[in-house]
């Protein structure tokens, strides 16, 4: 392997035991310090997503994996750096190509991952998935309380448009996701 070949750094999917995600990573930090490898290593990633439900009338957020049981790793392969992975307990091994010799994901496929994280930043995804069609309860504002039938559904903006029977009329009332349940 050329000096060039080991300096550049490739996105690699490894897995973990389910649930353990972030002690793996927070481990494989503290290794690249303790074995002064810093040089072979980018950055470390539990890829998650924040997304909003509707608990008991309280907006909750909370974290989701995109990914359950695996952690992205930014390294040059050498015979040091997949040691290293490797010794790190909780660490079943890295995804793609052979268990000698790991395949990295492609730009695009790394690419994707990152910019969905970047998205994530600005907006929460709602848990929760409406449908048009479906009867839901709105939990908040001049509604509350009121069954009504999702005729659109907006993700980027994070709002829902109902039908509402009001004084036996259906009106159409425009909610945010947190607004209403599932009926």
């Amino acid at each position: 392997m050329s000096e060039e070949e080991a300096v550049k750094k490739r996105w690699y999917v490894v897995q973990a035991y389910s649930q353990y995600e972030s002690r793996v990573k927070k481990t494989l930090l503290e290794y690249i310090k303790m074995h002064n490898m810093e040089d072979l290593f980018g950055q470390v990633l539990v890829p998650t997503e924040e997304v909003v439900e509707m608990r008991a009338g309280q907006k909750r957020k909370s974290e989701r994996k995109f990914y359950p049981g695996y952690v992205l790793v930014e390294m040059a392969m050498t015979e040091e750096s997949w040691h290293l992975v490797k010794s790190v307990p909780r660490v079943l091994g890295f995804i793609g190509g052979t268990s000698d010799r790991p395949m990295p994901i492609s730009q695009k496929e790394a690419d994707a991952i990152l910019n969905r994280l970047e998205e994530n930043v600005d907006k929460p995804r709602p848990k929760t998935l409406f449908e048009p069609g479906e009867v839901v309860r709105v939990t908040d504002g001049p509604f509350a309380d009121f069954n009504g039938v999702v005729e659109e559904v907006d993700y980027e903006k994070s709002r829902v448009k109902v039908s509402v029977l009001i004084f036996g009329r259906s009106t159409p009332v425009d909610l945010e996701f947190g607004q209403v349940e599932k009926g």
